[in-house]
């Protein structure tokens, strides 16, 4: 029998803010809640965005968060002042052309036409006839919509980040984000394990493309830039992965990162769940980084026809004045989606070895599904495969939860505000829930908050799910005032604003997460509510053991809640290891049937036992 992998840990952080203690759902869903809910996430983003340094939050304190969080212009660049270079050829009346350059600037291959006077540190260039140049201009970029993480956060300056790209400092900062939500130490983890029972599956689906990473090591021979020895190496798309074990966590056992594109993060949960589930690893960090708010990838997708331009949301508006927060429009009259930057890290683990812990359970992966689109037209094209990933997971919800209990599951929507997506995935999820019986199932699509942040999407779609079995709402798509007439809804109820789903969210059992990726990357997961997730573990190990379990857990409840609390104060613990506790060949004993590392208290076992043996 599988074993069911519990979610005992998460963190990260979006345009809605920190995904730990629910703060990040709890902005989108702020019009519901009362002030004394709000009153620590007000804190916390107002210390992160440095609009407060004490737990005063007055209401002005609340509209500059208001307006420096969620989708909203964009902050990591200018998009009315955007760096172009024009090529010229340029020429003179008397077809001279003087100007100065340092000399150490000089090409090594000086043109027929230059004339080179060097005075000292400089160089006088004379050209006679045409010189071929790049001119510098300013343009106004046709997006200036984006999902950047709070306005004034920047992650880098918690640590020593040494010059690392924007995708990797959000990795730090969501892993011990992940970590600080756990309400135990992670050497007591490795105090019940293996060293080798640890696994990490986390990645970006761009890889590293700032300007410390593969974009400023492509542009710098164009820019007069330098490369640095970091660039190639940081640039790599499981770098998340790898910065993980070798900075945050210590970590010898299996790691990796499955690319998807836009179902990315589901890839990875579905191979930390497998690992889990064979008894590969007892505990598993699952999670991607993407920071791609950046001009160069934005103008790929653009011209792709994939973003919503400013003139296209003008024209949707009837306004000459863009309304960047209401950029993403799923399921409704739009034009394209919004780019978002975002990092989202689950912690998985092994049931017996949680409730030993006395882990905060947020709920269970039962299972993910992938397939692909098989034969089409257009690599970027939708096609046939998300109907069997979600057919799929409503087919397991019903043999988990019983022919009413699929009923009682809600979907959070890829949801990308672009004109193909609303066709498709609608039908997609209404042809499905005609099949099992469904007739009015909840639908929300929370790129309308935070943006689409290609492969950590459905991480931000699953922090946002756990919200809800604490807090009890379903998130609205609060920027759209109708649905699209080509939308198929006949057994949907596309949520337009947020829903009561019972007290901790009990009228709902699961969740089933759904992305569809470039390519026909296909991905729909089953997540059980921490109510459903419980009781199986009940039916499993008896009410004793789960009375025991729950004493244990008060003490972690209450650890978990202090360190909530000291990071919506500014206190937070930022993971950043680098040069502790490091082995090398020294550190190594082996025997035949065993590896001891210095650093850890356990060995790894070699396995002795044949597993072909019926071959043989």
């Amino acid at each position: 029998m599988a074993k069911l992998p519990l979610i005992v840990g998460f963190g990260g952080i979006n345009a809605a803010g920190r995904s730990s203690g629910f703060h990040s759902y709890k902005l989108m869903i702020a019009d519901v809640l009362s002030e004394d809910v709000m009153q620590s996430t007000w804190q916390d983003l107002a210390r992160r965005m440095g609009l407060s340094d004490n737990d005063a939050i007055t209401k002005d304190i609340i509209t500059a968060i208001k307006a420096g969080t969620c989708v909203r212009r964009i902050d990591s660049f200018d998009p009315d002042n955007l760096l172009y270079q024009y090529k010229a050829n340029l020429n003179s009346a008397d077809d001279q052309i003087t100007f100065t350059l340092r000399k150490s600037k000089l090409p090594n291959h000086i043109p027929t036409n230059w004339q080179v006077d060097i005075q000292g540190a400089k160089a006088v260039i004379t050209v006679t006839g045409n010189l071929d140049a790049l001119v510098e201009g300013r343009v106004a970029f046709p997006v200036s919509s984006g999902g950047n993480i709070p306005t004034g956060f920047d992650p880098s300056k918690l640590y020593n980040s040494r010059f690392h790209p924007r995708g990797l400092s959000l990795t730090i900062y969501g892993a011990s984000d992940a970590l600080n939500s756990l309400g135990f130490e992670w050497d007591e983890v490795l105090r019940h394990i293996k060293p080798d029972q640890v696994s990490v599956y986390a990645g970006s689906g761009l890889a590293q493309i700032d300007d410390n990473s593969l974009g400023g090591m492509i542009a710098a021979h164009l820019t007069g830039g330098r490369v640095s020895s970091k660039m190639m190496a940081l640039s790599l798309a499981e770098m998340p992965a790898d910065f993980i074990n070798g900075y945050v966590i210590n970590s010898v056992g299996a790691t990796g990162t499955n690319m998807g594109a836009c179902a990315t993060f589901l890839y990875n949960l579905r191979q930390g769940m497998s690992d889990i589930q064979q008894g590969k690893a007892k505990v598993v960090i699952v999670g991607n980084a993407e920071a791609p708010v950046v001009p160069e990838i934005m103008e790929g997708f653009r011209v792709m026809g994939a973003l919503a331009e400013d003139e296209q949301l003008k024209a949707l508006d009837g306004s000459d004045s863009v309304d960047n927060r209401r950029a993403c429009r799923p399921f409704s009259s739009n034009a394209g989606f919004t780019m978002a930057e975002s990092a989202q890290f689950v912690v998985l683990m092994e049931d017996e070895l949680a409730l030993e812990l006395g882990a905060n359970i947020y709920g269970s992966v039962a299972d993910v599904f992938v397939n692909a689109d098989a034969n089409k037209k257009s690599i970027s094209a939708p096609g046939v495969g998300n109907y069997v990933t979600v057919a799929k997971a409503a087919a397991l919800a019903k043999a988990i939860l019983g022919e009413e209990g699929v009923k009682q599951t809600f979907v959070q929507a890829h949801g990308t505000g672009t004109p193909q997506n609303r066709v498709t995935e609608s039908h997609i999820l209404n042809e499905v829930a005609k099949t099992f019986g469904i007739e009015s199932w909840p639908v929300a699509a929370i790129k309308s908050y935070v943006g689409h942040s290609m492969s950590a999407a459905a991480g931000d779609q699953l922090v946002a799910s756990l919200g809800v079995w604490q807090y009890g709402w379903l998130p609205g798509i609060n920027t759209i005032d109708h649905i699209a007439d080509d939308v198929h809804s006949s057994n949907l109820n596309i949520l337009t604003e947020h829903t009561f789903a019972g007290e901790y969210g009990q009228d709902y059992k699961a969740v089933i997460l759904n992305a569809k990726g470039f390519g026909g990357n296909n991905a729909s997961g089953l997540v059980l509510s921490p109510q459903q997730t419980v009781a199986m573990l009940t039916a499993k190990y008896g009410c004793d053991a789960m009375a025991a379990y729950q004493v244990r857990n008060q003490a972690i409840k209450a650890i978990t809640a202090d360190n909530d609390t000291n990071a919506c104060q500014g206190k937070e613990t930022i993971r950043y290891q680098f040069g502790e506790a490091v082995m090398d060949e020294h550190s190594v004993t082996i025997t035949p049937d065993a590896i001891k590392l210095s650093e850890f208290e356990h060995a790894i076992v070699l396995d002795s036992v044949n597993p072909y043996a019926d071959y043989n």
